[in-house]
């Protein structure tokens, strides 16, 4: 069995797909997405070839902050449905061979949740010890304020007690205080229960922020041991459980929190570093500010993963960057205020920040699918969908899907002051961009989208490769090769730049009469000379797939 096919590592070339339950589709009419809207299109995700499901926040919530700010770690917004019918979408979508990851939210809760309810009481409280408090006010530089449009401070002082507690986010979302068992205890109950319930695993929300050194109590708590014992705990319950992190992070941190050489830590981590990276280089034009970010990525164990992506649900952070390159960024694809946020990030999707262009969107979610590691998708991002910067802040991204170019895109058929939030117009409306016409349409971006997918899969090895960046002239391209074990490698080429130019290659250890099957062109072939080399030509923001094919290897069909 080629390791590439193993099943208890599912994740390792799965297709992830992040949807919001609240603004995908509404199947009551009530003008709110919900979970048998999410199920009903369950179909629709097959047909793409997706196979996980990553559900955003649909727990009770007291609504301040799209669902982040949890009020029931148990329970269901009662908005978007039932447990019955949370149990009923997995069932669908596991018999489509998609399974279902959730969002996992340990490092706060809402103020309105029963435990800050009763912890705020008194200091003498059971409760009081979930969460992190100081009789005086902490020190806190504005460097720590991850919201700075809304709060000035990462304390707060709350007047029952006359102390201050630990909120990493906003002051209706206070830290809950990790290094104490109880919480802990709570932690796993959670997990325990979505596990029974169905899930694949959890995409773990704002790790860092978990183990802040403010946030930990005077007893001896390791940080790091505690994220082990949480795989530990999820994989004993569900034997492939995965457990991806949101850790946003330098390389050599986010090293630590997949744990030691044998990978006891998160299973996942997205790579936010390769990610601004692949910004800035579209911004130059020039291919090296993300081979450099490349060769600096560090090697994992066999059971870690990198998640690529282009755009979460957040705003498109480019905080680690530094002044100077994230302002070529914004003055590329964000120049106006209003398409920046927190003057670290932009609040726009990747069609709008490219003018249209899908030459240069095509090149961008080629590279994604081409990088070693696993591929996140954003809703919408299938068909070239755009931000609405009519909707405030970070959730000008998570507008309704566009279904059809109907009412409200097909979304709801409730009145128009009755949907969640309002859908774009103009080049990028529902009119102009939606699902139904383009799955019609052989030539649409969709298409494209559905192919590199089928594509993706059709190549496992990718999700377990190591990469090596190739030397060529061109700075404008990406050069890197894909091995897996000794026996399997492809070539891929991204032109970042705006002319075409022909790119010569050399591959070391390959056998004379190897030849490259390009597998985004019909299956064309190229036959690299005696000593592994080759010249070909790329188009403007150009991209291609290059299998390498050794004599004896089966044909690619």
């Amino acid at each position: 069995m080629r390791r590439a096919d193993t099943g208890d590592l599912w994740w390792k070339n799965a297709v992830f797909y992040c949807a919001d339950i609240e603004t995908f589709f509404d199947s009551n009419g009530d003008g709110t997405g919900d979970i048998r809207g999410m199920t009903d299109r369950i179909e629709y995700l097959n047909d793409l070839g997706v196979t996980c499901l990553w559900l955003m926040p649909f727990y009770p919530t007291a609504r301040k902050d799209d669902g982040y700010d949890i009020t029931d770690f148990f329970g269901v917004d009662p908005r978007l449905g039932t447990l019955g019918d949370f149990v009923e979408l997995v069932r669908t979508a596991r018999a489509n061979g998609i399974r279902v990851i959730v969002d996992f939210v340990m490092n706060h809760t809402s103020d309105a949740h029963p435990w800050f309810k009763s912890a705020r009481r008194s200091k003498d409280d059971p409760y009081r010890d979930y969460y992190v408090w100081s009789a005086t006010e902490p020190a806190s530089s504005p460097k720590d304020v991850v919201f700075p449009d809304q709060e000035d401070s990462i304390w707060e002082l709350d007047p029952r007690t006359n102390e201050w507690y630990l909120h990493h986010f906003y002051k209706h979302q206070p830290d809950l205080n990790i290094a104490n068992p109880q919480v802990r205890e709570e932690i796993s109950r959670t997990l325990g229960f979505w596990l029974e319930l169905g899930v694949a695993g959890f995409r773990v929300d704002a790790v860092p922020f978990l183990f802040a050194k403010d946030a930990g109590s005077a007893e001896a708590f390791d940080p790091i041991q505690y994220l082990g014992d949480v795989r530990n705990f999820v994989t004993r319950r569900v034997g492939d459980a995965v457990l991806l992190g949101e850790v946003n992070l330098a390389y050599k941190d986010q090293k630590t929190f997949f744990g030691g050489p044998d990978g006891d830590g998160l299973n996942m981590q997205f790579d936010f570093i390769g990610m601004q990276q692949i910004y800035l280089s579209m911004a130059r034009g020039d291919a090296r500010p993300i081979a450099k970010a490349l060769r600096r990525r560090p090697k994992l164990d066999v059971t870690s993963q990198w998640a690529n992506f282009l755009r979460n649900h957040d705003e498109l952070t480019l905080d680690k960057l530094n002044d100077a390159e994230r302002q070529e960024v914004f003055d590329a694809f964000g120049p106006e205020p209003g398409m920046q946020l927190y003057g670290r990030g932009l609040r726009r999707r990747l069609p709008s920040m490219l003018g249209g262009d899908e030459r240069r969107m095509k090149m961008a979610y080629s590279l994604a699918f081409s990088l070693p590691g696993t591929p996140v998708l954003f809703y919408g991002e299938e068909i070239g969908m755009a931000e609405n910067l009519d909707i405030e802040g970070r959730l000008a991204v998570r507008s309704p899907m566009q279904w059809t170019g109907g009412p409200h895109g097909g979304f709801s058929r409730a009145p128009k002051r009755r949907l969640t939030r309002p859908l774009p117009d103009g080049l990028y409306g529902p009119d102009r961009v939606n699902a139904a016409d383009q799955r019609r349409d052989h030539g649409s971006f969709w298409w494209f989208m559905r192919n590199l997918v089928y594509t993706y899969r059709e190549q496992p090895e990718i999700g377990w490769s190591t990469i090596e960046i190739l030397e060529q002239p061109n700075p404008a391209v990406l050069a890197h090769v894909c091995r897996e074990g000794t026996g399997w490698a492809m070539v891929a080429l991204h032109n970042f730049g705006a002319d075409s130019c022909m790119v010569p290659l050399e591959l070391v250890d390959v056998p004379a009469g190897s030849v490259l099957v390009d597998l985004l062109d019909g299956l064309t072939e190229t036959e690299l000379d005696a000593r592994g080399k080759v010249e070909t030509r790329l188009e403007p923001y150009g991209y291609r797939w290059l299998r390498v094919l050794r004599p004896g290897d089966e044909p690619i069909v």
